[in-house]
């Protein structure tokens, strides 16, 4: 297996797509083509993303009404969602995402602003949120450290910081459960769910890359001082199940915050 660099959350998986250049074109087409039954699939498919795991964790990397947060990957606003009941109206909630058919999506019935940008520039203002969150989309970016320097500097000093994953378990037994879980049982229902042969082959593509990130993706140890690198404090990780992660941390406070 090719090693990541030490910038890329893991290698070029050629199985979907060449070079590293030809990720991103094939990411975009991904979630255009299954953000409609995006929602459906992570309701029968949520392996623990469930409403209840998110708004827990927010509220533990905390998260407080008042807050003014970022939800970078928004996707259909699964996090958002979670951000906004912890506010209970008292604060407020940006999306932002890559995709123009996720923002749509997310756009339904979400009283937040949406913004289209990328993880690495960040088309927002230095010190302009109190906390900022990402959904299991961190395997997605391009470099980890450009993508962390972008959220600290969005975040005011004292802000916090939430990354949702899923991480590859360790032990041989752990590991070959996650893998046929999520690499063959959660493809095939998806498929099922994404209705059409079209958006069925998506669906079970969709999941089928997702079980890819996970599988190559650089072991948490790599993130945590990925983000100590950048200049976070209070890096730490919570694990559930040896499968999710909740990696907390925060932009320090006097001259170690400044941009």
């Amino acid at each position: 297996m090719t090693e990541p660099g030490p910038a890329a959350p893991h290698p070029p998986l050629t199985r979907f797509y060449g070079t590293a250049a030809e990720r991103d074109p094939f990411v975009r087409r991904l979630f255009a083509e299954t953000a409609d039954v995006y929602d459906r699939i992570n309701a029968a498919c949520s392996f623990g993303s469930g409403g209840w795991y998110r708004r827990q964790a927010l509220r533990r990397a905390g998260l407080r009404p008042g807050d003014r947060v970022l939800d970078v990957a928004v996707g259909t606003g699964l996090v958002a969602r979670e951000a906004l009941r912890v506010l209970g109206g008292r604060g407020e909630v940006t999306g932002l995402d890559l995709s123009p058919e996720m923002l749509r999506q997310a756009r339904r019935g979400l009283p937040i602003r949406l913004v289209a940008g990328r993880a690495e520039a960040l088309p927002l203002g230095d010190a302009a949120f109190d906390f900022l969150s990402m959904g299991y989309a961190l395997r997605h970016v391009a470099s980890l450290p450009v993508a962390f320097a972008e959220y600290r500097r969005v975040l005011r000093p004292g802000g916090r910081l939430l990354l949702l994953e899923i991480a590859r378990p360790e032990g041989r037994l752990a590991y070959a459960a996650a893998r046929f879980y999520l690499g063959r049982v959660v493809p095939a229902v998806s498929a099922r769910l994404g209705g059409g042969r079209r958006g069925g082959e998506g669906a079970r593509r969709l999941m089928q890359y997702y079980w890819d990130t996970i599988d190559h993706c650089v072991p948490p140890a790599a993130i945590l001082d990925a983000l100590r690198q950048a200049g976070f404090r209070g890096v730490g990780c919570e694990a559930q199940f040896g499968l999710f992660r909740a990696y907390v941390a925060q932009r320090p406070t006097g001259p170690d915050g400044a941009p």
